[in-house]
């Protein structure tokens, strides 16, 4: 089970998803965390956040839609308070950076990259306030900008969180790939919305809020596919995974590893079912690691 990400070496494939579960220590009351393969963080920015205000989740047949707007203590904070238990946990420790202008990038990055992390996850579908709100991660020019800049200040492997929203997500990785990326985590949540009939009005203070669970799990799995035989470098797939068969559709089709995210509210543990699913595939198959089964679902191997 173990996995080889940019280097560091996973104890199996599967990552806890940023934003569902915390810094850990949420979880750790429930089961071992440290029998994770990572933990991505929750968003980080480099001045901590309230949130958005109003209603922030929704649930929706297969999937859950939220508005949460990255609350989050702070780069500094995170170091100080929540980084030590993710050390001590025993699973890879993996930042997720957000950033609503290049130089917040850029502090945030450069901070982390001096602190005992393992990878740094940097989230490029955080609204650009320069560019009247508009995602870095769904133009690839401005996509480039950010990630060759960071590149240049990041010292810890570097993997890139590409949305789905991209104009085209292909193009997309490519252009993260040629930036500078080590590896690519896809995909992040869907635009979405929902009315509330009887008060007639958006559930949403901000109208549009992400879309994640089961129900895009299709689409992201498409994705991923699509992405993994277009870069060299490691994918890691996520997008409405919720048992070991989801997880090994996406192995199959070329990621390195996965990220479970909204499964977690719904099972505590469920990335130990996932973990052990694998697990018992492949012994029942005959494998003797899980990078034999890489790619195997691929048409152009």
């Amino acid at each position: 089970m173990r996995t080889d990400l940019c280097g560091v070496e996973l104890k199996n494939p599967v990552i806890a998803a940023s934003g569902t579960f915390g810094f850990g220590q949420e979880f750790a009351p429930f089961f071992d965390v440290g029998r994770l393969g990572g933990i991505s963080s929750k968003g980080l920015t480099m001045r901590g956040k309230y949130g958005n205000e109003g209603q922030r989740i929704c649930e929706t047949p297969s999937g859950v839609i939220n508005s949460i707007g990255l609350q989050n203590p702070g780069v500094e904070a995170f170091l100080r308070d929540d980084l030590p238990f993710m050390r001590r946990c025993g699973a890879a420790v993996i930042a997720n950076l957000g950033g609503s202008d290049l130089s917040s990038y850029l502090d945030g990055a450069a901070l982390l990259s001096e602190a005992d992390i393992d990878i740094l996850e940097l989230n490029i579908s955080c609204p650009n306030v320069k560019a009247g709100g508009m995602a870095f991660g769904i133009q690839c020019q401005s996509a480039h900008q950010v990630v060759s800049a960071v590149r240049k200040v990041c010292k810890k492997p570097l993997m890139v969180k590409l949305s789905p929203n991209a104009e085209n997500i292909v193009e997309m990785a490519r252009a993260c790939e040629d930036a500078g990326a080590d590896a690519l985590s896809l995909v992040n949540t869907f635009q979405a919305m929902a009315i509330d009939v009887e008060r007639r009005q958006p559930v949403f203070a901000n109208l549009f809020a992400g879309l994640s669970g089961p129900a895009i799990r299709p689409i992201a799995l498409r994705m991923v596919y699509q992405v993994c035989g277009a870069v060299k470098i490691p994918v890691v797939g996520l997008g409405g995974i919720a048992s070991a068969s989801d997880a090994l559709e996406f192995l199959l089709a070329g990621a390195t590893a996965v990220q479970v995210g909204t499964a977690n509210f719904v099972k505590p543990d469920i990335c130990l079912d996932i973990i052990d699913g694998i697990d018992r595939y492949l012994e029942r198959h005959g494998f003797a690691a899980v990078s034999e089964i890489r790619g195997l679902a691929r048409t152009d191997r």
